[in-house]
């Protein structure tokens, strides 16, 4: 079925496909009720890259085009996901799509869950400096969604990479949110940032672009 439900997501764009064991995960999604997640032993994490020719837009940070880019992107994620889901479905299976782009905590700015984190487990990836998933292909130039179900798959296997030497996405954030490891991230330097650039950009989401841009294995 792995062949099956891959076909689909790349015959509907996605540039990245991947299966992983999330049972020791499902007691952080938190915004999730436990009885919809039980027994959902599987997450299947889609992804689609972001175009190049965009990112060659963000200069001094987000515009307009890359606003409009990553909206349709995230539209085609949830689009897929739902075709996966229904495919599942279809088998006698449970699967539960989960929203490409939806904050369920304004606050701490948090989704359903972390697409990321499922990324992760399903090999798509490891979590960079930036705290972004970085695709070994795609680096951070890459949407991601997930899919969660019971449907017996064949799990992928991690990725034992990181960064290595690279440090280009220290030097693009303007604000210095960056360190040497995703744990030295700073989230609240990096949100204040968005939030100038969500009003003063005029793109009313909070967006950046800068070290997705420059993040290219």
């Amino acid at each position: 079925m792995n062949n099956e439900l891959r076909d689909i997501a790349i015959s509907s764009g996605m540039s990245a496909f991947g299966v992983g064991s999330i049972d020791d995960l499902r007691p952080h999604f938190e915004a999730l009720p436990t009885e919809q997640t039980e027994g959902l032993s599987y997450g299947i994490s889609i992804g689609v890259r972001v175009s190049d020719a965009v990112l060659k837009g963000i200069i001094v940070g987000p515009t307009r085009h890359y606003l409009h880019h990553y909206k349709m992107l995230n539209l085609l994620l949830d689009q897929t996901s739902l075709e996966i889901a229904l495919a599942i479905q279809a088998k006698g299976y449970n699967a539960l799509p989960i929203p490409a782009s939806q904050i369920v905590d304004w606050k701490k700015q948090t989704a359903h869950l972390s697409h990321k984190m499922i990324a992760l487990r399903a090999g798509m990836g490891w979590i960079g400096r930036n705290n972004l998933l970085v695709h070994p292909q795609f680096g951070s130039r890459i949407r991601i969604a997930t899919v969660l179900t019971d449907m017996p798959l064949k799990t992928d296997t991690v990725l034992q990479r990181d960064c290595a030497g690279c440090s280009e996405c220290l030097k693009a954030c303007p604000v210095s949110a960056i360190g040497k490891s995703h744990e030295q991230w700073d989230k609240t330097a990096c949100l204040e940032k968005l939030k100038y650039f969500a009003k003063v950009h005029n793109v009313g989401q909070y967006i950046c672009g800068l070290c997705v841009k420059v993040c290219k294995p």
